[in-house]
């Protein structure tokens, strides 16, 4: 995998970069830029160098059943020129885009239109990802977070074009390849979110490799059920194979005992007629829900992070969109204020918090990276590598 750094005389040559700009938005207005700023870095070093650089990216699934065009990137051309000036195409291949990229000039940018609203992108489609190659001298890949995917543009294009890897796309395989190999010791892993079949693999991996694997969110209520508490009308998935990892891993329930490695809450936020109420794990009825981890589950993973020398967290220790967002938030207060360990985050929810609190003037200490992808972070965190990753080797 060839770095960006590597790159030399490339003053008036033309850089295809692909970006993910999948980025959420509400009434034509980006709500969250975290990605878009986080690929601020490579434009910017590309312009350094001299080159003209050309955006592709995604947005939402594209063209529907029916051959509409799905969503247009309009919105984040806009909210792109708030960090860096570039000219938004409404096109891909067309003469408007063909003109666009004809007459631009050493250090411009330009984003081409939604890669989805053709169909040869999510169908490994070779003349597409030959047209697209057309359009550049090399190709860039500053979209980890979409890595995970076989879209032309991810692992054909790489073979069509000299190719190399973006600042972001790099600082995520450093990061992220931490918690391999030999990671540092004590190592938490605190795993949340809902889908327990996405989730199995990294649970039966990191129980392997961590000091300790604290569960939270959706994923704790299959744990709870698997050890016989009522959960209520709480959110559950599919949980084959739960039960061989109680059975290997007897959870914890006393902070810092010494036993074991799996970590449960033992108490709860649960939703009962319109109030949020903190309950032992013991005390859940069957009309109520299950919302987030309760004061004292905070409290006990308190000593594991203060102990710990890497922690690694992925997903939402509550149900985050329906008011069970406190956990989340103090614990990610505790590391963002409190501790110097070199921490790993992972997830959309969690960038969202971390984005509202730097908003707040609270500035993210050196120690903490955060992750762009979602599916691309647990895909590798499992696997080591994903197709995008490989198709630069």
């Amino acid at each position: 995998m060839q770095s960006i750094k590597k790159l030399k005389n490339i003053e008036g040559k033309i850089a295809l970069v692909r970006v993910d700009f999948n980025v959420p938005i509400k009434n034509d207005k980006v709500e969250d830029d975290f990605r878009i700023k986080k690929a601020i870095p490579t434009i910017k070093f590309l312009q350094n160098k001299g080159a003209k650089i050309v955006l592709i990216s995604h947005l939402g699934k594209g063209l529907s059943a029916s051959g509409t065009s799905g969503e247009s990137l309009l919105p984040v051309g806009i909210a792109l020129n708030k960090f860096i000036k570039a000219k938004f195409v409404p096109n891909i291949f067309g003469k408007i885009a063909c003109d666009a990229i004809f007459n631009m000039k050493n250090k411009d940018v330009i984003l081409l239109e939604n890669l989805r609203n053709d169909k040869g992108e999510q169908s490994l489609n070779k003349n597409f990802a030959k047209n697209l190659s057309k359009l550049a001298d090399f190709y860039v890949n500053e979209a980890f977070s979409v890595s995970h995917r076989k879209d032309s543009s991810i692992v054909l294009l790489p073979k069509l074009l000299d190719s190399y890897a973006g600042l972001q796309l790099e600082e995520e395989v450093k990061n992220l390849s931490l918690v391999f190999k030999k990671p540092k010791k004590p190592f938490l892993f605190i795993l949340g979110g809902a889908k327990f079949s996405t989730k199995m693999p990294l649970i039966q991996k990191y129980l392997k490799s961590a000091d300790n694997v604290f569960i939270g969110g959706a994923l704790a209520n299959n744990f709870l059920k698997a050890k016989g508490f009522e959960i209520g009308k709480s959110l559950v998935s599919d949980s084959k194979g739960i039960e061989k990892i109680l059975k290997n891993n007897s959870p914890l329930h006393k902070a810092m005992d010494g036993q074991g490695k799996l970590i449960l809450p033992i108490d709860v936020v649960v939703s009962s007629k319109n109030k949020f109420i903190n309950k032992k794990v013991s005390e859940i009825k069957k009309n109520e829900t299950i919302l987030d981890i309760g004061k004292e589950s905070i409290k006990m993973i308190e000593p594991y992070i203060k102990k710990s020398k890497l922690i690694l967290w992925n997903g939402p220790l509550g149900k985050y969109e329906s008011g069970g967002d406190v956990a989340t938030k103090k614990i990610i207060k505790i590391l963002v204020l409190q501790s110097n360990t070199k921490t790993i985050i992972g997830g959309g929810d969690l960038v969202s918090v971390l984005s509202k609190l730097e908003s707040k003037n609270y500035k993210l200490k050196p120690n903490l990276f955060v992750s762009t992808g979602g599916g691309a972070t647990l895909d590798f965190l499992v696997n080591g590598t994903l197709p995008g990753i490989k198709a630069l080797g």
